[in-house]
């Protein structure tokens, strides 16, 4: 740690293409409770080897640096499934101790989140995004191979009453399982008072068996929901930025839906974002197939300087977009629960 009184070198996360990434997106683990369709397939996958994942010191010496050193402002922690990383509250409590102090958002599937949502609210999370991408139990078993549909909205309502202002819910829609659903899971947002945001299904399966044509894309949902009245919320003058959603108001209400159109409509200009995997890999791009091991760096005792300046090189050579519509794309080797969200 610097004496007291030291000045501490801020080096930006900046790329070639004017980029700076201030948003770090951590996953704690690859392990998940729920086996989705678009995710992994029914037995699961084989998990990292315990003695490859950051430890919590490692983990939040990396957060630190990032912080203190690269100019990250929001941390994101993600899985996998975070909520089954035990630390978790200890780790958003360490977060949340840095200076300057970090936005800190979790993304998670719900399961188990009713009984920790005050624990981890009280250690200093501000943001939550909870997965559900259907109304109806049995489609939710069809999609997720598992009945934990009530567990989810237990824990949306749980995030509600901790006053984790707005709870926003990701959805996916999958051709012929839930495709249909859209209006519904609309207006059941407006009830509920969520946040809710359609994502377009992304290459990042651990089966490789994407295809285009059956991605649900952002014109299909927009048209599914023509009885809404969306209108863009950009209309009204707020800037999206760098944000991945594209926001909508539904009629004259206060609701608003965004949408992720991160295949059909590519925000890659804009991204701020990078990310360090679960055993202590940077990524630099959601879909890069190449990564840069800090872990190795940290157990070898390099120092902060040094660790910063491999970040900082890691970020500098991002591709100006994702590809996806390139006909030599490739996706990564690593699905997205090895990955994070």
């Amino acid at each position: 740690m610097p004496r007291p009184g030291t000045v501490r070198t801020m080096l930006p996360l900046a790329d070639a293409h004017g980029r700076v990434a201030t948003d770090l997106r951590v996953s704690l683990t690859d392990r998940c409770n729920l086996r989705c369709t678009y995710c992994m397939p029914p037995e699961g996958l084989d998990w990292m080897p315990s003695d490859d994942l950051l430890t919590h010191d490692e983990l939040v010496r990396l957060v630190r640096i990032g912080v203190e050193r690269l100019g990250i402002s929001s941390v994101r922690l993600t899985g996998g499934e975070p909520l089954l990383r035990p630390d978790l509250v200890q780790i958003v409590a360490a977060i949340a101790d840095l200076r300057p102090r970090p936005t800190i958002a979790l993304t998670t599937n719900g399961i188990g989140l009713a009984g920790r949502v005050d624990g981890l609210r009280s250690a200093g999370l501000d943001r939550i995004n909870i997965s559900l991408d259907t109304l109806d139990p049995d489609r939710f078993r069809t999609l997720t191979r598992r009945r934990r549909h009530a567990d989810v909205l237990d824990g949306i309502r749980a995030a509600k009453a901790a006053g984790l202002a707005p709870v926003k819910i990701n959805a996916v829609l999958m051709r012929g399982i839930n495709d249909d659903e859209a209006p519904a899971l609309v207006d059941w947002a407006g009830r509920e008072g969520v946040e809710l945001r359609f994502i377009e299904q992304m290459p990042l399966d651990a089966q490789h068996g994407w295809r285009r044509d059956r991605m649900v894309t952002a014109a299909e949902v927009l048209a599914a929901l023509a009885g809404r009245r969306l209108r863009p919320v950009a209309a009204e003058g707020r800037s999206r930025g760098s944000a991945p959603s594209e926001l909508f108001r539904v009629g004259d209400t206060d609701q608003v839906v965004g949408i992720i159109a991160s295949v059909s409509r590519p925000f890659c200009g804009a991204c701020d974002r990078v990310r360090l995997t679960a055993d202590g890999q940077i990524r630099n791009c959601l879909f890069s197939r190449t990564e840069d091991d800090l872990r190795t760096l940290l157990r070898s005792g390099a120092g902060d300087e040094e660790i910063a300046e491999q970040w900082a090189r890691a970020v500098a050579v991002k591709l100006p977009g994702h590809g996806i519509n390139d006909p030599s794309f490739l996706q990564p080797d690593r699905p997205m629960s090895a990955i994070g969200g």
